[in-house]
């Protein structure tokens, strides 16, 4: 017997949920609305039903909510990068507060009231320092598209995955998220690779040649770019990243790397430099950085200034005081405090980020910054307490799933003066930072719009320790 199909009629789109869908509620249930925005009123069709919420499709529009806005990128509502274009950007920026505030008043119970107004972006087009795009024998087509009579098939397509699809790409031809000028070497990369009839990845198959394309861009004007291929074929690889010496003589760093494996990840692949510098470099207010073709570098360069510059005013550090910088990456951080403290140490899992944060330091003259390589929630970072003396200030800025348990008790029984905590998940840090309630007050948080035209956002919280005089 076919399911019964359940229609939801004149459904009023009320908040925005973290993957910047729309949410509406009916009998007390919510339900989650892709390519919607609040105060859009809709018709839609469930497609899944869990317990506490639905899933639905918007099927017909009714009113349009006021605060609607033309999007500016034609892919805005299909590719994922940009889910909520058409929506007014102070709206925006509201959502992504509130958002902020509902995790923490319903996961920390938090009443804290110096919460300072979310830092807006200061660029909406071309804030993106870094975009990677996929190669695919298959091409995602677009719902409106599928309909039409003589629909071409589309193949060997360079763009983005849709979301929800991991074998079909959108193809791009034009993004408005980086410098415009990687419009132009992806566009020409893809024309050339047509022509040269090189194959596109087929991930259902695990065949084809080409696989991914990263590029990178700089405020300097310098450029990576970053081949992703399935096989070591030495001879294509180099024509085609000789074409792109020729073509585009501003790109300054040109590296591939082999990728034989079922996913896209390259972390634990070797990357080959082909020819010009191996890495890039940013300027970050007074110091410069190394970005290497793995290296983590936030991406939005000009807002990463202005989340730093929070950390530094929140840490408020002394040149007493030894600072402790968990989960340091490339040690971005660590190097901006240093000049501000006795000593700082980073610690950080992946052996090639701490390379890069000790050459970092070096390039900017820094000798009271120390990095170490290991996981923050083994016992070494008791020892390295020990040794390197007992933290006045913790920074702490984990992946999305936050702290592990065992790192949380550690900064209870070290106890440092004040926790400063930088997080992309608000819903990860605001369940951290009830844990360490016990001993810690939150004194002020600060949201930063990272990503425009998206529900993610930073958030950095200060906590200070509980005086039990």
């Amino acid at each position: 017997m076919a399911k019964k199909i359940q229609i939801i009629e004149s459904l009023k789109i009320v908040d925005l949920a973290e993957k910047g869908r729309g949410v509406g509620k009916e009998n007390g249930r919510v339900i989650f609305v892709p390519k919607t925005i609040p105060g859009d009123i809709v018709d839609v069709r469930v497609i899944k039903k869990r317990r506490d919420y639905l899933e639905a499709k918007k099927i017909k529009t009714h009113q349009q909510s006021v605060d609607r806005v033309e999007a500016f990128c034609q892919h805005a509502n299909i590719c994922g990068g940009c889910p909520i274009q058409s929506l007014d950007y102070k709206k925006q920026l509201i959502y992504k507060q509130k958002l902020v505030d509902d995790a923490f008043k319903r996961i920390a119970k938090d009443e804290t009231h110096n919460i300072s107004p979310i830092i807006p972006s200061e660029k909406l087009r071309y804030y993106r320092n870094k975009l990677e795009f996929t190669f695919s024998e298959y091409a995602w087509i677009p719902e409106e598209d599928m309909a039409l009579e003589n629909r071409p098939e589309i193949k060997n397509v360079l763009g983005f995955h849709v979301p929800g699809r991991f074998d079909k790409v959108l193809n791009i031809e034009t993004c408005y998220l980086q410098n415009d000028v990687h419009n132009k070497i992806r566009n020409r990369i893809a024309e050339h690779a047509r022509q040269k009839k090189y194959s596109f990845y087929n991930i259902r198959a695990n065949t084809g040649f080409l696989r991914n394309l990263i590029i990178r861009t700089t405020t300097l004007g310098e450029i990576m770019v970053l081949l992703s291929v399935a096989e070591n074929n030495t001879e294509a690889i180099e024509e085609i990243l000789n074409l792109l010496q020729e073509e585009f003589p501003e790109i300054t760093s040109f590296n591939y790397v082999v990728n034989e494996k079922m996913n896209d990840s390259i972390h634990d692949l070797e990357v080959q430099h082909f020819s010009g510098n191996t890495h890039i470099e940013e300027c970050l207010g007074p110091l410069r950085f190394k970005i290497r073709p793995k290296s983590f570098f936030q991406t939005n360069t000009s807002q990463a200034i202005n989340l730093y510059n929070i950390v530094k005013d929140f840490a408020s550090v002394s040149k007493e005081n030894i600072v402790f910088d968990l989960y340091c990456g490339t040690g971005t951080i660590a190097n901006i405090i240093a000049a501000e403290a006795k000593k700082v140490i980073g610690i950080e899992l992946i052996s090639e980020a701490i390379e890069d944060a000790k050459e970092n330091a070096i390039l900017n003259g820094i000798d009271n910054a120390r990095f170490f390589v290991g996981d923050v929630k083994d016992s070494f970072v008791s020892d390295i307490f020990q040794s390197e003396g007992k933290p006045d200030v913790v920074i702490t800025n984990p992946a999305r799933a936050g702290m592990h348990g065992n790192v949380i008790k550690e900064l209870k029984k070290i106890a440092p003066e004040r926790i400063i905590y930088v997080s992309c998940n608000p819903s990860t840090q605001a369940r951290d930072v009830a844990l360490l309630k016990e001993k810690y007050q939150i004194v002020k948080r600060q949201a930063v719009d990272m990503f425009p035209h998206t529900m993610h956002v930073e958030n950095v919280v200060l906590l200070k320790k509980i005086s039990t005089e």
